[in-house]
């Protein structure tokens, strides 16, 4: 599998940087002054001055044209796409910065620098909808997902493309490396699940376009069903087989046999053919359990 690459912006590598993104983004508890928020409108452009940074909470901001006590928050993962170092906002710095949530009930606002430092992708990804239909070609295959660089919208200022594929949302079968459903240069077409503000990512998936192989078999293939497989994986657990292309059930090490195992090797190996009943069918966790039948004699 492709091993991420260093990537940097201030020294740190991709995967670092976006697990410490999502981390940052949970909700703060700052303190909020109330204060007259009619005419603030989500989109609108605020200028202030930094008044307080903790790594913590993020940077407070004195609003200008409203009331002394009327400040802003920026929360870390909206300072920048490009600066993600500790100064990337400084107690004093004037700011022009975009507001992106309001709570008049508590007086807070929520501005993102992000926003106006990178305003055509901004405006790319919030005026995209969960459920539309991308394309693209595969930019980078990172150890924690895909980036793909978009026929439509801009580049993104930091990460090799601005769509996203997380891993399970790559393809609905098994592998075991990435190289196996992705390399650089593919080209891809995926359904929009998230237009990420945080990261400054479209987030896609290729798999939601093309009909899940198990569903599909549990449609056709009842509860007591004998078929023929080929055993593909040996776990502690016991055997994985695959008894459908991209459908694998599990033979469980506590089913009794005869005679007695005490590990899946002693009764089966990787490639073995065998039949197996179909036992279980857990449509909701994808999960297919299996009773061992007798011992197959072809693929």
């Amino acid at each position: 599998m492709n091993e991420p690459t260093d990537h940097e912006d201030a020294h740190e590598p991709l995967s670092s940087l976006r697990e410490r993104l999502s981390a940052e983004s949970q909700p703060t508890d700052l303190p909020v002054t109330t204060g007259p928020l009619a005419d603030v409108r989500i989109g609108q452009v605020l200028s202030g001055t930094v008044t307080d940074v903790s790594r913590a909470h993020g940077a407070v901001v004195r609003l200008d044209g409203l009331p002394p006590g009327a400040t802003a928050e920026i929360r870390r993962h909206d300072w920048s796409w490009r600066d993600f170092s500790e100064n990337a906002v400084r107690v004093g710095r004037r700011v022009s910065a975009r507001v992106v949530d309001i709570d008049p009930d508590q007086g807070r606002i929520r501005l993102s620098l992000a926003a106006t430092e990178n305003p055509e992708l901004w405006a790319f990804l919030t005026s995209l909808n969960p459920g539309e239909v991308l394309s693209g070609t595969v930019a980078s295959v990172e150890r924690f997902g895909v980036f793909v660089d978009l026929d439509e919208g801009p580049a993104h200022p930091v990460f090799p493309g601005v769509g996203f594929v997380r891993i399970p949302d790559l393809t609905w079968r098994r592998f075991d490396e990435l190289s196996e459903v992705a390399e650089a240069g593919q080209r891809v077409t995926g359904v929009l699940l998230d237009a990420d503000t945080r990261n400054g990512e479209a987030v896609i998936s290729l798999k939601a376009l093309v009909p899940d192989p198990f569903q599909e078999f549990a449609d056709t293939v009842p509860e007591g069903t004998t078929v023929a497989g080929r055993v593909t994986k040996l776990a502690p657990i016991g055997a994985f087989v695959r008894v459908a292309d991209g459908v694998e059930g599990l033979v469980p090490l506590d089913q009794p046999t005869h005679p007695p195992v005490r590990t899946p090797d002693e009764a089966v190996r990787v490639g073995d053919p065998v039949t197996v009943t179909i036992t279980r069918i857990e449509r909701d966790r994808r999960r297919l359990l299996l009773s061992r039948g007798r011992r197959g004699s072809g693929g």
